[in-house]
């Protein structure tokens, strides 16, 4: 139930120069219409961004480890107290059909760097033709923010969701495609009637979280304003009559939130929005992805906040790791070890996971449940056989231990693995494993302490370096456009055994995050390499950090064109170098490193990008404050230059 909100002042909004013209099919002048209505829940945002850091300052300051709520404290937003959300009194939604049955759904942007509708909508071709469930059409950590790719990502969305001519023209050509790779692959069609196939799957969309702004719109008096608002509104008011027409209800992943007090502002832009454009309460379903170890902490909290909208959470991994070793920068002691021991299974991420499926099956005051969707599986299915038979027999692993843990379905970042990875949810036949019987959530030191807890694992060199080759391989992706890219090491480049990984955002953020952890923390290696000439027992310092640093950049100069673009050598990979630099050497740990990374948006030369990354690591060290406006907005990103379709 939210708390009733004073009639704000209106907030006058700006369009970066030749915009409005560029892409009037998509900022139409309903969604500019939604966006005015919508602009004042702005000022809410920018005071809870605000909020988030001064509780960052504060338990910094104290040393003092993120703990529940009061319990008999009032959600801020709303009516509703602590323990009154904790015990389900409240009411939540029934589950659409359409999301009832969630085995598989895929991840990933709907366009691609640079390209016109006809290259950019193979991508949600291939998605729609996947037999994936759901798919989550990315606006934010998959998807490139150079130029104007937020724009040709709502674009393509538009044409494939309307059937437009020209989506289905490439849809048919990408069914021929996959049931060629499908025929050799798996001996038989997966896509068999190819305009049936397309309304299979439940499309799913996921906006920028409320810590960033937009670059194309902001405030008049020069101030950002909320990629959010602007995502929320271009992609509903372009869609939802297609949708609720088609018997879908429109459906979004809320990214980043951290806690109920921020949930309780969605769910008032959710219903706001659904007022504007004349919809009822709950015609707009969300999921919530539990991204951020304060969220955890305050589950039940969330799911009260957002009412009738939630329908449930996912559980991921790297965006979650990197948000607790940023809670606990602040710890001397608290050192995590390689990435690769970090699994579900280990120490904090699974007493998170299980909070989260406890969660879901916590009823409501109708007696629901909502739905526990699994994390990532960013294999590709593309190496040698024998890398691919490895690879996929992990892959089908990982799911059965998810799918006998709960939950009712889990991601895949690549079209390729849903045929590989579903069977494994057919098996058990059950649309969904909603109301599982677990033991009910406690509050007490106990479940605190079980979220920050670390086990022994190793901490190498070699871990070290493939720390520091994704971190610099993915800044300079996303310096490209390719917010969604497929990495792997560079020590492993040639070696077809090892497959790429697709990653997004969250692999930078979270590698950045361990390197930093291990150069101010004095991290010392739990064993030696003798070929790097690394003791046992060394200490991980400012002279390493160097070291490894010039013996990666070399790699990734010397790599082929496959594993990195010539044409970024001299331009974009030398700024992600001193991205990636400023970043692990900074005095304090930035919160974001999508930040510093989006100041160096659309430069190709490091002199220009370096000031802009001191700026940011300076603003944030000696004012804590975040740079998030955009810092070129009288220029016209390069991709609106390919003109309207």
């Amino acid at each position: 139930m939210p708390a009733t909100d004073p009639h704000p002042d209106p907030i006058p909004l700006e369009y970066r120069p030749g915009v409005l013209d560029a892409w009037a099919d998509v900022l139409t002048g309903d969604v500019r219409d939604a966006l005015a209505a919508l602009a004042p829940f702005d000022d809410r945002r920018r005071a809870l961004m605000r909020e988030r850091d001064a509780r960052r300052r504060e338990r910094f300051a104290a040393r003092r480890p993120l703990a529940f709520l009061d319990p008999d404290a009032v959600i801020p937003g709303t009516t509703i107290r602590v323990r009154d959300a904790r015990e389900g009194r409240f009411r939540g939604a029934d589950i659409p059909r359409a999301l009832e049955r969630q085995w598989i759904q895929g991840t990933g942007p709907a366009t691609r760097p640079g390209a016109p509708p006809e290259v950019g909508l193979r991508n949600v071709a291939y998605a729609l033709l996947s037999g994936a469930d759901g798919w989550m059409f990315d606006g934010e950590d998959a998807l490139g923010q150079r130029g104007t790719m937020a724009l040709e990502n709502q674009r393509n969305l538009r044409l494939a969701l309307h059937a437009d001519p020209r989506f289905l023209r490439v849809a048919e050509r990408v069914a021929d495609e996959m049931n060629a790779w499908s025929r050799e692959a798996l001996g038989r069609d997966i896509v068999r009637h190819w305009r049936a196939q397309l309304e299979f799957t439940t499309r799913i969309f996921r906006p920028r979280g409320l810590h960033l702004d937009d670059r194309h719109v902001r405030r008049a008096d020069g101030a950002g304003f909320s990629a959010s608002l602007v995502d929320l509104c271009t992609y509903t008011v372009n869609n939802h009559r297609v949708l609720l027409e088609s018997g879908q209800p429109v459906v979004l992943y809320l990214p980043k939130i951290q806690t109920a007090a921020e949930a309780a502002l969605w769910d008032a832009m959710l219903s706001a929005l659904e007022r504007h454009l004349g919809l009822s309460e709950g015609d707009i379903r969300v999921y919530v992805l539990v991204e951020q170890i304060e969220a955890a902490f305050q589950l039940m909290e969330i799911r009260a906040a957002l009412g009738r909208h939630f329908v449930g959470f996912n559980t991921g991994r790297w965006d979650y790791i990197h948000s607790v070793a940023d809670a606990m920068a602040w710890d001397d002691e608290f050192v995590d070890p390689d990435i690769d021991a970090i699994t579900m299974t280990w120490g904090y991420m699974r007493a998170y996971e299980d909070r989260v499926r406890r969660a879901c099956n916590t009823p409501d005051a109708d007696g629901r449940f909502v739905l526990w969707q699994g994390g990532m599986e960013p294999n590709i299915p593309v190496g040698s056989p024998e890398g691919v038979r490895d690879g996929m027999a992990r892959a089908v692993s990982g799911a059965r231990r998810e799918r006998d843990a709960g939950a009712s379905g889990k991601w895949v970042a690549h079209w390729k693995m849903v045929h590989i990875v579903r069977p494994v949810w057919e098996e058990a036949g059950e649309d969904n494993q909603m109301g599982r019987l677990f033991a009910p959530l406690s509050y007490d030191d106990a479940a605190a302490r079980a979220l920050r807890r670390r086990e022994d694992a190793p901490r190498t060199p070699r871990g070290a370096r493939a720390l520091l080759s994704v971190a610099l391989q993915y800044a300079n992706a996303f310096l490209q456009g390719y917010q969604a890219a497929a990495l792997k090491s560079a020590e492993t480049f040639g070696n077809p055994d090892v497959l790429y990984l697709m990653e997004d955002m969250a692999t930078c953020e979270i590698r950045v995050g361990i390197l930093w952890e291990w150069l101010h923390k004095g991290a010392r290696f739990t064993e030696g390499d003798a070929e790097a000439g690394i003791a046992a027992g060394e200490v991980f310092d400012a002279a390493c950090f160097e070291r490894m640093l010039r013996q990666e950049m070399d790699r990734l100069l010397g790599a082929s064109d496959r594993d990195v673009h010539d044409d970024s050598k001299r331009t974009t990979l030398p700024i992600a170098r001193e991205a990636v630099r400023a970043l692990v050497t900074a005095p304090e740990k930035l919160p974001w490193t999508i930040d510093v990374l989006n100041a160096c948006l659309d430069l190709d030369a490091v002199a220009a990008a370096r000031p802009r990354i001191d700026a940011c690591v300076a603003s944030w060290c000696e004012r804590g404050e975040r740079l998030t406006a955009p810092l070129d907005f009288v220029r016209l990103g390069t991709g609106a230059r390919e003109g309207a379709p």
